[in-house]
């Protein structure tokens, strides 16, 4: 039986374990800001497991008068009605407090009205790996009553400044090093404790996002199939999808089932799905998606392989960065792919507003002859149909501009591109 000095101890040992942490280990500002936190609003922070959603909310927390409680404990199992002996511990061991974190709280069914008692008097935050489950739960009781936050794993910024290193994009002996770090972080990725415990870290954290984040909270059914097709999507990852081929592949009756369990490993953030560009919503409904996964590290440590492709973790890591700075930075961003009838292809379409801002193509090259005569020939054609002018391709090593039909391409390398432009128009 839970009981309230059970709860006090479980409070006070979460709070000892970040104080440690935050002593023993470096800790580095994120690129995710949140702020202006006030009474009447729930601060939502969500994220795939372990990208350092709890580590973001106690570093906004740490010096104020704060409460930090993680239901991710096993001392904390317990039911909405008993929701109110955290607060009563809360108050035993702080008093009144002015900001309480709630971390991995939607694991209690009816914790949101709990949530929504607490707004008028106390800031409040919430951490949480299934953004669009908690969303379902917010929309019955707490409409119009919480701003979201979408974390990602480290960016290639932030994984420098781990390694104390200060970018110089101008000095030729700086720029040798960041391809040297951009090698190692498309090997390793974004996770911050992937670099302190290596391959087998993401081998368990993958584990958990199925097994926790997925199977157990969305109850599945068809477990076998769930596993199989998660481990389909991330060894496929920058490869266009169908539900329905799917479907014969992993041997399931029903396409719904298969939609289901795709949204479900989507909602979690292990992958992402990017509709196909299409001026009608029903093309785009009906269209192949393409699929992409958080994190290069889990590629490389959990997909089917039998050479590895730089090129496609290229796109993948493109796509991550991508999907980062709409979050953080650009929240009106819709990014899409493109294809026509002839099997043209653009990697990504970036739209804001009614205007289609930017196209852009990711290839593995180091010269202009390695970049290969259809992706120019599909960005063109791209651009006259869909009116862009901002036409990029992202290379390995590769900087140079050419007009071709009138239209001026770019070619960026991958790390240029991660360290420049990122959070400003």
């Amino acid at each position: 039986m839970t009981t309230i000095e059970t709860i006090k101890v479980a409070i006070t040992d979460t709070e000892e374990q970040l104080k440690k942490k935050f002593m023993q280990e470096k800790i580095i500002p994120r690129e995710l800001k949140i702020g202006g936190i006030s009474t009447d609003v729930a601060n939502i922070i969500t994220g795939v497991r372990r990208c350092g959603k709890s580590i973001l909310a106690y570093l906004f927390t740490r010096n104020k008068n704060a409460a930090y409680v993680n239901f991710d404990d096993e001392r904390l199992q317990i039911k909405a009605q008993q929701l109110n002996m955290v607060l009563e511990a809360i108050y035993s061991l702080k008093g009144d407090v002015e900001f309480i974190v709630f971390d991995e709280i939607q694991w209690i069914e009816g914790w949101e009205r709990f949530i929504s008692r607490l707004l008028p008097t106390k800031k409040i935050i919430i951490t949480g790996s299934n953004a669009r489950l908690m969303s379902k739960e917010l929309g019955t009781v707490l409409t119009g009553r919480h701003i979201d936050f979408e974390l990602f794993p480290f960016s290639f910024r932030e994984y420098l400044m781990l390694n104390d290193f200060k970018p110089n994009i101008y000095l030729t002996q700086s720029i040798a090093k960041i391809k040297d770090f951009l090698k190692k972080y498309l090997e390793i990725g974004g996770f911050p404790l992937a670099y302190k415990f290596g391959r087998s870290f993401l081998v368990e954290n993958y584990k958990d996002i199925i097994e926790r984040d997925v199977i157990q909270r969305y109850n599945v059914r068809y477990r076998g199939v769930l596993r199989e097709l998660a481990r389909y999507y991330v060894s496929n990852s920058g490869l266009k999808i169908s539900f329905n081929k799917l479907k014969k592949i992993l041997g399931v009756k029903s396409v719904q089932t298969i939609k289901n369990y795709s949204y479900y490993l989507s909602n979690a953030y292990l992958i992402f799905l990017i509709e196909k560009y299409s001026p009608k919503l029903k093309n785009q409904y009906i269209s192949p998606k393409k699929v992409y996964c958080i994190d290069n590290g889990i590629i490389n440590t959990i997909a089917f392989k039998i050479s590895s492709n730089i090129g496609n973790l290229m796109e993948n890591l493109v796509a991550i960065e991508l999907l980062r700075r709409r979050s953080y930075w650009f929240n009106n961003w819709e990014i899409y792919y493109w294809e026509d009838y002839q099997q043209n292809e653009v990697d990504f379409v970036i739209k804001e507003g009614k205007s289609i801002k930017q196209l852009i193509q990711v290839t593995y090259a180091t010269d202009i002859y390695e970049v290969s005569d259809r992706e120019i020939k599909a960005l063109i054609k791209a651009s006259k149909l869909l009116g862009c002018k901002d036409l990029l391709i992202i290379t390995w090593d590769l900087e140079d501009e050419t007009k071709i039909n009138n239209k001026t391409v770019k070619f960026m390398p991958l790390w240029k591109w991660l360290l420049t432009n990122y959070n400003h128009v």
